[in-house]
């Protein structure tokens, strides 16, 4: 927490009324960089040796991730590589670079982006940061658990009883479940790339299904969760739910009426489990609006053209 005090305001603690019950959401979109990554991808950069700052970085992501390495390399001076889907969001592709990030594009259905970060940080003797399946990336998307519970004691909250969070390699969920061990944790992703639901429900890693949908929810698909992320999660007794793309962009029409935000669809998820009834709100749930970096034709389609 303290690392991310000195270079970042905290991000505002929404109220609303879900379900008959008010709840609490963690707008996590309203990041400098527009996403919740900023914060382990600070906290790992943070702990680097200096001979490994002047070897740089690799990372791979479609976009979020990217960019809060971005944003904290630049802030460090360290070089940074960043391997993107071709198809990722053209914004997000365009805000990486122009955090001065060099960009790598590969095919996310017939390339395995683990393999050219490898590759790439072998010829330079840079340091890979995986986008979820690391522990300082763990701990460091927690600390927006451990805001929210602050927060929530300033109004004079106990700490939230269940959170509900978008999931993708489950970097930020597991963070959740170590910062706040008393809450229930329910993730919620895209239905057909719902591989982390599976597995908690399965008790073991499946990947997703062969030739799975297409998906406006770009941040949260991830074909294999880790043993890291499953791990802490299975620990944890967290399970998840599926929500359609249909109630994804529902979610993203309901953050602009009531919230004054714009969410991307994988930042959506959670809200959307919740007004979906999927997901009950309980005395004190904790939303966590995971981000808002979203192309204005996808934002168009999804909530007004639905």
């Amino acid at each position: 927490m303290e690392k991310l005090d000195k270079i970042v305001s905290p991000t505002p603690l929404l109220q609303a009324e879900i379900g008959g019950r008010t709840v609490y959401l963690k707008a996590e979109s309203l990041q400098p960089m527009g996403a919740f990554k900023l914060r382990g991808a600070w906290h790992r950069l943070t702990d680097l040796t200096e001979a490994e700052r002047e070897k740089g970085v690799v990372a791979f992501s479609s976009g979020n991730h990217a960019q809060g390495v971005a944003w904290a390399a630049r802030r460090l001076g360290i070089r940074a590589t960043i391997v993107m889907p071709a198809d990722s969001p053209r914004k997000k592709l365009d805000n990486t670079r122009a955090l001065g990030a060099e960009v790598v594009t590969y095919d996310r259905m017939t390339e395995s982006r683990e393999a050219i970060a490898a590759r790439i940080a072998a010829d330079r003797g840079s340091v890979v940061v995986p986008s979820f399946d690391d522990p300082w990336i763990v701990e460091g998307q927690g600390s927006a658990g451990l805001e929210a519970c602050r927060q929530m004691a300033a109004l004079g909250l106990a700490a939230p009883d269940r959170i509900v969070t978008p999931c993708g390699g489950g970097g930020l969920a597991s963070g959740l479940a170590l910062a706040v061990p008393d809450a229930e944790i329910v993730i919620a992703e895209p239905e057909g790339w719902d591989d982390m639901t599976r597995s908690l429900a399965g008790g073991e890693i499946v990947p997703v299904g062969p030739n799975p949908p297409p998906t406006a929810c770009d941040a949260l698909q991830t074909l294999k969760v880790a043993p890291l992320t499953f791990g802490i999660l299975k620990a944890r007794g967290a399970h998840g739910v599926a929500v359609s793309e249909a109630e994804a962009g529902t979610a993203m029409r309901w953050a602009l009426d009531n919230l004054r935000l714009v969410l991307e669809p994988g930042g959506a998820v959670a809200l959307a489990a919740l007004l979906a009834e999927k997901v009950a709100p309980t005395e004190r749930t904790l939303v966590i609006l995971s981000g808002g970096n979203v192309d204005a034709s996808t934002f168009k389609r999804m909530v007004f053209d639905h």
